[in-house]
């Protein structure tokens, strides 16, 4: 598998939601354990070379550090203390989400002592708590590992973007409400949210520009990377990006490149970079950003002199 190809969400539902849940579990724990940050970063995930990872968390009973992860290519879900000590749990087919995450967090017990999470999912269209939940019970492997390559190339073109910036920016977060990779770029200046529901008024009260990618939803059938611009003037989608195949989406309210336009150009990496680094240019011409940061994602100063 080499990552560019571009299976819609409609193939893969059901599997994808299935995963997309036992993210959630993980996300759940960072929540529950992590110190809080501002833009809620201390519940941000992280793709690693193996799947889906919290980062190290305090173990409920003070001995140490726990990290859990799904290990997209062994097909498990992993909880790790730092003594070395580990429990894993199988993904596999026509295991529900409500027994994976009930297994894992007997292990967790196990390990560092009992946590309680608030299993209600979040920004999903389903209801039943996680440890409950019986409905999501399809994983393929082979569309699992599909995923995980074209996810892996969507954070390595991300990874490239950020790097060279000057200003505040977080790393690649992998997002498990939305379940998608994301990059913020700050201005360092706060912003109004554009609501003051729990997650908005937290996750969004800087300016920033955010980009990311996402293997498509009920709303957009289709893997693509994504970006826009917070707080944006009026007429913000208006502008013509590169490559030419970048358009505007009316209902996400993001600039949108479709994962198969990158995968079919001669360069898909450097397709997808140029379309970032369109995209942040378009936002720091009209949300009046300092020059020094836009020249900045272009490499001006280089990151190293």
């Amino acid at each position: 598998m080499d990552g560019w190809r571009a299976t819609r969400y409609s193939a893969w539902q059901a599997t994808c939601d299935t995963l997309h849940a036992h993210t959630q579990v993980l996300g759940k724990l960072c929540v529950a354990l992590a110190p809080p940050e501002p833009e809620l970063l201390h519940a941000a995930l992280r793709l690693t070379a193996r799947g889906w990872e919290t980062r190290p968390l305090p173990a409920p009973d003070r001995s140490g550090a726990l990290l859990v992860a799904l290990d997209l290519r062994r097909h498990e879900a992993v909880a790790e203390h730092s003594d070395g000590r580990s429990a894993r749990v199988p993904l596999a087919p026509d295991r529900s989400v409500g027994e994976v995450t009930r297994e894992l967090l007997a292990a967790l017990g196990s390990l560092g002592g009992e946590v309680a999470i608030n299993a209600t999912p979040q920004e999903v269209p389903w209801e039943v708590a996680l440890d409950r939940d019986e409905q999501h019970a399809t994983y393929d492997a082979g569309q699992v590992e599909e995923y995980f390559a074209a996810a892996t190339r969507a954070a390595l073109v991300l990874e490239e973007f950020r790097a060279p910036y000057r200003g505040r920016s977080t790393a690649v977060n992998a997002w498990w409400g939305s379940f998608d990779l994301a990059v913020s770029l700050f201005t360092g200046e706060p912003a109004e949210p554009p609501s003051q529901d729990f997650i908005m008024r937290n996750a969004m009260d800087a300016q920033e520009v955010a980009v990311g990618w996402w293997p498509g939803d009920s709303r957009y059938d289709a893997p693509a990377l994504y970006a826009y611009a917070h707080p944006a003037p009026d007429g913000f989608g208006g502008a013509t990006l590169q490559p030419p195949q970048a358009r505007w989406e009316d209902e996400l309210g993001e600039f949108v490149l479709d994962w198969r336009d990158v995968g079919a150009s001669e360069d898909p990496h450097g397709q997808a970079v140029r379309f970032l680094r369109s995209a942040f240019d378009h936002a720091c011409e009209v949300c009046d950003w300092d020059d020094s940061l836009r020249a900045s994602v272009a490499g001006s100063p280089p990151p190293i002199r």
